[in-house]
């Protein structure tokens, strides 16, 4: 998806956009329940924890950043 920042994007830019985010909603509340039950089993597999919870904040990060980008577009 490439948008010309100098334009409005097209209702199916925002179309995509927001698929994207739901996809990465998605993807989250997955990562959010990894983490969890990785967090109930400790201290088993407590090797994994570290790269676990950096792989669950890079998606929420990204979801965050889209979600902004979303709301900034629609108030276009």
């Amino acid at each position: 998806m490439v948008v010309n920042d100098n334009s409005a994007p097209t209702p199916d830019e925002i179309a995509d956009l927001k698929k994207a985010v739901r996809k990465l909603n998605s993807r989250a509340g997955e990562m959010k329940m990894d983490l969890h039950d990785l967090a109930e089993g400790l201290p088993v597999d407590y090797e994994i924890l570290l790269e676990t919870a950096k792989k669950t904040y890079d998606v929420f990060h990204d979801l965050d950043q889209l979600k902004r980008k979303l709301i900034s577009w629609e108030k276009t």
